[in-house]
């Protein structure tokens, strides 16, 4: 049975049950433990799941707003592109801030290569694809849980963010355009990012190319809050001439 047999049938038994172990799910599907580890890891990588303690939970409890894991699906080539550029730019030994970002979350894989970094996050996902990686120290928030975003939000979430420092911020954002700015689907979440990029040295935005030139629901900053715009080849000459002229260093995938 190939990886993508196993992938829809790992789902599929989540779908129904909502979160399973190891070994439930090696006799369910007569396959080994070990192999479901390294499944349940990639899936985790990936975004469909959440890694726990000898198992895995689902990622997506029907949204309000868009969810985690449709996030993590939509424009996935490029945004893990986008995610193995970022992870370019930290270096060993580096602070860095993680938000809650399905192209932040891209980092992921690429981040376990680099030794002693330290990151600060208030996003679960990328707490479940890191926390086991020798070298690396993850520094979780506090705040409110949000199911469907799977990150902790809220004040507390902003206080917690504030005692720190970080060489790098890596941010995510709803919608980005020259008239208005970076926009988000909720205050929260914009919040975050904010709190985040004030309190780093310098700040990268993750945006793939079908989010530039729109405006989501909540403007929340505008386009100084950051110093590189990382994208894909997506975006059109047009969009790029007009950032580069509000002074945006565009870098693409």
């Amino acid at each position: 049975m190939g990886y993508p047999e196993r992938k829809k049938k790992i789902l599929d038994a989540l779908e129904g049950a909502g979160n399973i172990d190891v070994h439930q799910l090696s006799e369910v599907l007569d396959i080994s433990p070990v192999t479901i580890r390294r499944d349940l890891q990639q899936l985790a990588d990936e975004g469909l799941l959440i890694r726990t303690h000898g198992g895995a939970m689902k990622a997506d409890n029907g949204p309000r707003f868009p969810a985690f894991t449709d996030k993590a699906l939509a424009a996935r080539e490029q945004k893990q592109q986008i995610g193995e550029l970022a992870a370019s730019f930290v270096q060993p030994g580096d602070t860095i801030f993680l938000d809650c970002g399905s192209t932040v979350f891209c980092m992921c894989p690429h981040l376990q290569k680099i030794p002693g970094i330290r990151v600060i996050t208030n996003s679960l996902p990328v707490l479940s694809a890191l926390m086991h990686i020798p070298g690396i120290t993850i520094n979780l928030t506090g705040g409110e849980a949000d199911s469907e975003r799977k990150a902790l939000h809220g004040l507390q979430a902003i206080r917690h963010i504030e005692n720190y420092h970080a060489a790098k911020a890596f941010i995510g954002v709803d919608g980005l355009s020259v008239k208005s700015g970076l926009t988000a689907f909720s205050e929260k979440e914009a919040g975050i990012s904010t709190a985040m990029s004030k309190n780093a040295d310098t700040v990268y935005l993750l945006c793939d190319s079908s989010k530039i030139g729109k405006d989501s629901y909540f403007k929340f900053a505008p386009l100084s809050l950051f110093h590189y715009l990382l994208t894909d080849k997506g975006i059109s000459r047009s969009q790029q001439k007009a950032l580069e002229g509000k002074g945006v260093r565009v870098i693409k995938a």
